[in-house]
């Protein structure tokens, strides 16, 4: 499919072997499968990172992996009948913020429990 096509050079971060890439791919695979309501979010290259893409569940729980342009996270996503939007137009997910805040909670409770115990 390409979307760690050898083609260009890798994305900063990216898997750049053979192998590696197609680990890479059956890894967000399982990501999707094993979540419902999934997402894609494409990010465009900054100075600091290139094009990534952002998967989000239903829960908005989240996971971001490098991608050589957004046209390689659009075939993933389409590959997978995943809806896609441009991130940079869209924003992103109140559910993932959310998610985001309460994992946070949760890291300091178990913190302040491990201290108390």
């Amino acid at each position: 499919m390409g979307l760690f096509s050898r083609r260009r050079r890798p994305a900063p971060g990216a898997p750049s072997g053979r192998s590696e890439r197609a680990a890479a791919e059956r890894a967000l695979d399982e990501w999707v499968t094993a979540r419902r309501g999934v997402e894609v979010f494409v990010e465009p290259r900054t100075a600091v990172t290139g094009t990534t893409m952002l998967l989000v569940a239903h829960d908005g729980e989240f996971t971001r992996r490098p991608v050589r342009d957004a046209g390689a996270a659009r075939a993933f996503a389409r590959a997978r009948s995943l809806p896609v939007y441009d991130a940079a137009i869209v924003g992103y997910p109140q559910r993932m913020r959310d998610y985001s805040r309460r994992q946070t909670i949760l890291r300091k409770r178990a913190e302040r429990e491990a201290l108390e115990g």
